[in-house]
């Protein structure tokens, strides 16, 4: 890691607004922010833009961005502070393990902007849409939660609905080109670092908002036609 980065990294860990694997922290986030408003996750936040311009957009929901890296996260949390949005935090961790961090229905919703596509069929299972992790997020989000998809990726957008129809789950909205969505919702209007980098190439952004049920994956038993 380059002296710029180990900067980065040890700034982030001591901001007010980071956490580092806070196990300490299940079940008790809503006294971690002060309030009792919905708390929301964006998983795999990379550089933590859309967790902080959410953030900033709606003040009365709070926010956490999840990445295993810190360096990255390290400019959504310095932005957090420089324009004084109390509403975010963000915790370096893997999200294989984040029912350690969250109670059951702790969490209201949850993005998923712009993942790793694990392109690979062999890398399907760390796919952040595989049954594995969506099984784990029925742990910790509220009954029915919503789950926010957006991607450039068509091959991980497919997959995705595969999922969804395979486990009987709900299709709230499907656009294949968000941008030409005349009414799509303002934080559909977010662009990550990533986002720009994609549509600079002239590639669609899919979305996709679908609805999780408690007990719609106790039923698989074999994950091979998942890509494992």
């Amino acid at each position: 890691m380059g002296k710029h980065k180990l900067r980065q990294f040890d700034e982030f860990s001591a901001f007010s607004n980071t956490f580092e694997y806070a196990r300490d922290n299940k079940g008790r986030w809503n006294k971690v922010f002060g309030n009792d408003n919905p708390i929301v996750l964006e998983l795999a936040c990379g550089y933590g833009h859309y967790a902080s311009e959410l953030g900033a957009a709606n003040p009365n929901i709070n926010y956490i961005g999840i990445d295993r890296k810190g360096n990255r996260m390290w400019h959504g949390a310095k932005w957090c502070i420089e324009n004084k949005v109390p509403n975010v935090r963000f915790m370096r961790a893997t999200i294989d393990l984040i029912e350690e961090f969250f109670d059951a229905e702790e969490i209201s919703e949850i993005w998923i902007t712009f993942p790793d596509p694990q392109h690979k069929d062999r890398s399907a299972k760390n796919r952040l849409t595989h049954p594995a992790f969506l099984k784990r997020y029925t742990k910790i989000l509220k009954s029915e939660g919503i789950i926010n998809l957006k991607t450039d990726s068509t091959r991980f957008y497919t997959f995705t609905k595969f999922v969804i129809n395979d486990c009987d789950l709900l299709i709230l909205e499907d656009n294949a080109d968000i941008y030409s969505w005349e009414r799509r919702p303002k934080a559909l209007d977010i662009k990550t670092y990533y986002e720009n980098k994609w549509l600079e190439q002239g590639k669609k952004i899919k979305y996709l908002k679908f609805q999780l049920r408690t007990h719609a994956f106790d039923h698989i038993k074999d994950l091979r036609k998942y890509g494992i």
